[in-house]
């Protein structure tokens, strides 16, 4: 019997149904399963009879393990959603979720990230760092981006049904525009822009190593990711004068709240003040 059709009367398996309807990725329906798994297996309780003092037991329990805000926020997320929406229980008012620490983005400086860049010898590695920072790209898209993406002629580049499955445009560098077309002359529309050398997609896992090999040798001693990338790409525009606004479209920030913490690491004002010893 066909899941996606027939609605099964198993609540694990209606839970999972509800996420595939509701497009949630592959990610998120493999942590929720997880923690609601692992909560009745902790609990040896029917999920009809876990209640709000199990969950919230639950909770602490992941907590004093050391759990980050942002796990126990998913792990809540998963209950509120399996709990109420496929059990049609009422009891979550009282279980607050996580504070979040606000912390800065890591950003690097343009000379650090020439320097890192400096390390790779293999072009195809220099490249995808580059294009993942001159675009303001997260990881998974650089991955999933094809060919027919890229408008040389506009310099733009369509980002695809990204974080929260939406698609976006951001920019294409123009110093990477000719060195890009000749990369790709070989490649079809339906071609990743960049694949593995067996052929096919790139594994996350596989960028994020290039950057950390290329950041080791670079004897820059910061706690720096792909990711940093991106919030180097935010901050650097921000201080060359960037309007705000294009960039949380270029970065597809659904709030601008979200952009404007590059605001307190970008160094457009501070640098002007001078400290009292001065």
């Amino acid at each position: 019997m066909n899941e996606s059709y027939y609605p099964s009367q198993d609540p694990i398996l209606k839970f999972k149904q509800e996420m595939k309807l509701r497009k949630f990725s592959s990610k998120t329906i493999k942590s929720y399963l997880h923690y609601i798994t692992d909560l009745l297996k902790v609990s040896s309780k029917n999920p009809k009879t876990i209640n709000t003092d199990d969950i919230r037991k639950y909770l602490e329990d992941l907590a004093d393990k050391g759990l980050s805000a942002s796990s126990l926020n998913i792990a809540h997320s998963a209950f509120k959603l399996y709990f109420e929406k496929i059990l049609n229980r009422r009891f979550f008012a009282n279980i607050p979720r996580a504070k979040q620490p606000q912390k800065l983005p890591e950003t690097l400086t343009k000379e650090e990230i020439h320097q890192i860049f400096g390390t790779i010898q293999n072009v195809k590695h220099k490249l995808m760092l580059g294009f993942m920072y001159s675009s303001g790209l997260r990881v998974s898209e650089v991955i999933n981006c094809k060919v027919k993406d890229l408008d040389f002629e506009s310099r733009l580049l369509r980002v695809r049904q990204a974080k929260g499955a939406k698609d976006r445009t951001t920019i294409l560098s123009e110093k990477m525009c000719p060195i890009l077309k000749k990369y790709l002359k070989n490649k079809g529309a339906n071609d990743h822009v960049f694949e593995s050398d067996r052929g096919g997609k790139l594994t996350e896992r596989t960028v994020q190593k290039v950057f950390s090999d290329a950041l080791c040798l670079s004897g820059i001693k910061r706690p720096a990711t792909c990711h940093s990338l991106r919030h180097s790409f935010a901050t650097h525009l921000l201080e060359a004068g960037t309007s705000i606004r294009y960039i949380q479209e270029m970065l597809g920030h659904a709030k601008l709240e979200t952009t404007q913490i590059y605001t307190k690491v970008a160094n457009n004002n501070l640098q002007t003040i001078k400290s009292p010893l001065d």
